[in-house]
């Protein structure tokens, strides 16, 4: 059986970006009906340091990738990344925020292990009624107790439509940043550390990175 709730929690220059806390903050709330930890996915390279925060914002075991390869923003290295994790760990939910990066490796991600993925959602909320529990148990889910409702604007944003993911795991989505909200920061909490080595090799890094130049806002 697929177990905990992952996000991919996203770095820039080292440093953990807001939209990976409100993720790890919504996944706590996602845990209080499903009883599955919570994981933060941190890729990076020399990013160890930004480890404890993730725990004090809710995570209860952080899986780092910490490799050269994953210092900036590739996308085949991260889709290489998240996959061997899923393929390891086999989570039951998995999120991204919906941002330059997640956007770009979440769908990757999603057709590599052969699973669903709603973008841009703005909700998210555990299977609970008996309602909810036959129209899962009707499209093919095995355990409709542990079904993830899935909700973004449709038709130009005039309607919102609620989607499930009911016959593969992980059930993925990409969350708006700024929508979520990260819990208060609680700096006794602690958590596990899974380091965790991916195989990569010369064919993985399919470019090369010359300079990084900052926009001015």
């Amino acid at each position: 059986m697929s177990n905990g709730i992952f996000v991919v929690v996203e770095q820039r220059n080292g440093k953990v970006q807001n939209v990976g806390l409100e993720l790890i903050g919504e996944a706590t709330r996602l845990k209080a009906d499903l009883k599955d930890d919570v994981y933060a996915v941190l890729l990076g390279s020399e990013i160890e340091g930004e480890v404890e925060k993730l725990y004090h914002y809710g995570a209860d075991k952080v899986v780092l990738v910490d490799h050269p390869y994953l210092k900036e923003y590739v996308t085949e290295p991260y889709t290489k990344a998240v996959t061997e994790v899923i393929k390891k760990f086999d989570p039951e939910i998995m999120l991204f925020g919906a941002s330059s990066i997640g956007r770009d490796v979440a769908p990757r991600v999603a057709s590599r292990v052969r699973t669903g993925l709603v973008a841009d959602t703005t909700g998210l909320r555990m299977a609970k009624t008996q309602e909810e529990y036959d129209k899962e148990a009707a499209m093919g889910c095995a355990d409709p107790t542990r079904a993830l409702l899935m909700t973004r604007p449709a038709f130009g944003g005039n309607i919102m439509a609620t989607l499930m993911c009911p016959r593969t795991k992980p059930q993925m989505a990409t969350v708006r940043p700024g929508v979520m909200k990260r819990i208060d920061k609680d700096e006794t909490r602690k958590g596990e550390l899974i380091k965790f080595d991916v195989d990569f090799t010369e064919a993985d890094m399919n470019v090369e990175i010359l300079e990084v130049v900052k926009s001015d806002k």
